[in-house]
Order: C-alpha cells, then sequence, then structure tokens
C-alpha cells in the first residue's frame, strides 16, 4: 500500500451467484494481484471525504431508503482505453437506475466533482498498462460472448468503503428499501 496515495472512499454493489464467480474467476487467471477483490458494480467512485465517516453513512442510509431493490442486466465487455486501462462490463438494462442513485448519492459529506462522466459497469480488471488492458479486453469480450450463464444482477445491499489502490475495507451496509407489501 502506498502511503503517499490519499485515504478514499466510495460505494459499491457486491454482487453474489453465478455472474459474480464468473467475473471473480477470469479476474483471478487475468490479474491474480487483484483476486482478492469481490466482484461488484461501483455505485459511486471513490473520492475524499468531507466529514466524518459517520457522516457519510447518515447521508447515505436517508438517500438509499427511499430506493427500491432493483435488477440489472450486464451488457458488452468494454473498456476504458486509453483514459484508464480499465476491462469492464457495461450495465445494458437499468443503467439509469444506478446514475440516478449515484447522483442522490453525490452530495454532502460524499461530494465530488467527478473527473469522468459516470458509467454503470462491473470492473473485470484495471491493469497497470493500456497495452495489458488491451490484450485482457480481447480474452474479456471472448470469453463473456460464451458465457451460458445468467446477466442479470440483484442490486439491494450497498456497502459503503475506504480504501486506496486495491485494497479496500467495508465500513457499512446501506439498504435499499423494500417494497412493502400490501395485504
Amino acid at each position: 500500500m502506498h502511503c503517499d496515495r490519499p485515504i478514499l472512499y466510495a460505494v459499491v454493489a457486491y454482487l453474489k451467484g453465478e455472474l459474480a464467480e464468473w467475473v471473480e474467476n477470469l479476474r483471478c487467471e487475468l490479474h491474480p494481484k487483484h483476486a482478492h477483490l469481490p466482484a461488484h458494480i461501483t455505485m459511486l467512485p471513490p473520492r475524499p471525504l468531507h466529514g466524518t465517516e459517520g457522516d457519510a453513512v447518515e447521508w447515505l442510509v436517508e438517500r438509499c431508503g427511499t430506493v427500491e431493490p432493483f435488477d440489472v442486466v450486464m451488457g458488452d465487455v468494454e473498456n476504458f482505453i486509453p483514459t484508464t486501462p480499465t476491462v469492464f462490463i457495461r450495465v445494458a438494462h437499468a443503467a439509469y437506475k444506478i446514475r440516478e442513485l449515484h447522483d442522490q448519492m453525490n452530495g454532502g459529506p460524499l461530494d465530488c466533482a467527478e473527473e469522468l462522466p459516470f458509467m454503470p459497469h462491473l470492473t473485470i480488471a484495471k491493469m497497470e498498462t493500456n497495452e495489458r488492458a488491451r490484450q485482457v479486453y480481447e480474452i474479456a469480450r471472448d470469453r463473456w460472448d460464451h458465457y451460458e450463464g445468467s446477466h442479470r444482477a440483484h442490486i439491494e445491499n450497498l456497502s459503503f468503503v475506504r480504501g486506496r489502490e486495491a485494497q479496500w475495507t467495508d465500513l457499512a451496509p446501506v439498504c435499499l428499501r423494500p417494497k412493502a407489501v400490501s395485504r
């Protein structure tokens, strides 16, 4: 861990099941250095904190408490080359729900003028170089084309995390409000 790098905060939705396992296995093979990272969709990219961690958790709980859980469907494997050497699976269906939630959370103690436009995605690997990312992109795209499992993920729980580089610690769970059942 680099001590000169600032500690940052983010919000992620960890994925479970077959899709998560597929991404984690692929990451383990193609980028073993990051094999410890669980499959997740970043809901709020890394940023500095304005205030306390407690303030941030309270902010998130207030914003997420009115949002219904929802499903997303993954689209194609894409990359952010040359901006960053990142390979990912784009959220194709219900990405707008993630964007709306992102916009609600991006304020208060977590306010940040992000450098890049926010795009909902499931990261496969963030490589050290664009050249290696291109290689990983080709392999991942081919594997995804042959993946026969579910492309759907259910989003109902988020995690507020703290870290830097590829070392992240879960600080607090944040639940989306479940639908009330009428009797």
